[in-house]
């Protein structure tokens, strides 16, 4: 079950119990960049990132993993380490004239 744990900008953190057997590792840092300031949110310290075939991000933070960007308050390290996983969602708009839900442009 997903439990939201973090809200950072339009980036959502959420406590899971597994990562999907489909993800792979990855090496990224960022979480999401901003298309139209070039800030993006960011990992720093230690934490395994994993990407699913959907591009859902997955972590597995330690106790030194922070999420930062240029124009929030850092998530710190004590935040994630009280989850062993975590999924990374992207706010999401509804643009009524594609009838779609987009992601937000930063």
């Amino acid at each position: 079950m997903k439990k939201l744990i973090a809200r950072h900008g339009d980036v959502y953190v959420f406590s899971i119990d597994q990562i999907p057997e489909t993800a792979k590792k990855i090496n990224s840092r960022v979480l999401a960049e901003g298309e139209v300031t070039g800030h993006a949110h960011r990992l720093t310290g230690e934490v395994d990132v994993y990407e699913d075939t959907d591009g859902t991000l997955y972590l597995v933070p330690t106790d030194t993993t922070t999420i930062e960007h240029e124009e929030h308050t850092e998530i710190p390290s004590r935040v994630l380490p009280d989850h062993d996983h975590a999924a990374i969602r992207i706010q999401r708009e509804w643009n009524p004239y594609r009838r779609a839900a987009e992601r937000v442009r930063d």
